[in-house]
């Protein structure tokens, strides 16, 4: 049984909604980074539909300024035990910081979810992320990323940089019921990489793990559509629903409540015989 078959009674998708406790993320910096306002919105989320919360403590956003593991750790720990203690939802923790992650194991967290997979140096820690995730028996999202960006067979490379994570997690023990891979949308990736990876999501999805879509507000929607971040909700919608179609299991998304309703709609025609 894979982990994420614990997350929900049927087959649905799965909602995966986000909480960013951070003063800077370019889609809702500031709004939620104290507890009582984040527990607020966990149970907003909750409400609408979500099945697991991904808690992030910096932005990934482009140009963004990277914080310590001190700062980072203060920021998330005391959400993570919030959310825990209150709400019986699966939590992930989104940081590429072996560092950051050994503490969030530790106040409860559920699943790592890694924009590094599994790559990163942290200069903090003696451990590698694949060590600290398999010494804490939790699962992790290996997400689709690299440093240069000159492709010379765009889905191939990707693949092969994904399986390059894979032998890093297997190298450690981590088993495969634990892994959930995300393509990196917005990351690594121009406008049209972006589109052809959307559009190659079942290519991913082969590969044999449970795939998880981030596009939520993403610039990939905002330049096809020449939209400002606020007004990128349909794009975000049509995204989800095109990546269901493709294979994809899980979403992660600001708005649950609409992109939980037209998933559940997709899935219903979908497996209609």
């Amino acid at each position: 049984m894979h982990i994420i078959d614990n997350i929900r009674k049927d087959d649905k998708p799965i909602v995966v909604g986000i909480l960013n406790v951070t003063p800077d993320s370019f889609s809702d910096g500031g709004k939620f980074n104290d507890v009582d306002r984040a527990l607020k919105h966990v149970e907003e989320m909750i409400a609408d539909g979500a099945d697991m919360i991904d808690i992030g403590g910096e932005s990934t956003r482009p140009g963004y300024e990277m914080i310590s593991s001190e700062e980072e750790i203060a920021r998330v720990c005391p959400v993570i035990e919030a959310v825990k203690k209150n709400f019986d939802i699966p939590v992930s923790l989104d940081t590429y910081k072996a560092s950051v992650a050994e503490k969030g194991i530790a106040a409860g967290v559920d699943y790592i979810n890694d924009i590094w997979g599994l790559k990163w140096d942290d200069e903090d820690i003696r451990r590698t992320m694949a060590e600290v995730v398999a010494a804490g028996q939790v699962g992790v999202i290996i997400m689709h990323n690299r440093w240069v960006t000159n492709y010379s067979s765009f889905i191939n490379d990707c693949i092969n940089d994904l399986n390059e994570s894979l032998n890093l997690a297997e190298a450690v023990g981590i088993a495969k019921e634990k892994i959930i891979l995300d393509p990196g949308i917005g990351f690594a990736k121009n406008v049209h990489d972006n589109l052809v990876m959307m559009n190659s999501l079942d290519k991913i999805c082969k590969l044999g793990y449970p795939v998880l879509l981030g596009v939520s507000r993403k610039s990939m929607i905002g330049l096809t559509l020449d939209l400002p971040k606020d007004e990128r909700e349909e794009g975000t919608i049509a995204a989800n629903v095109f990546g269901l179609m493709k294979g994809c299991r899980l979403f992660r998304v600001h708005d649950v409540k609409k992109n939980r309703r037209a998933l559940d709609m997709t899935y219903a025609m979908m497996t209609a015989y």
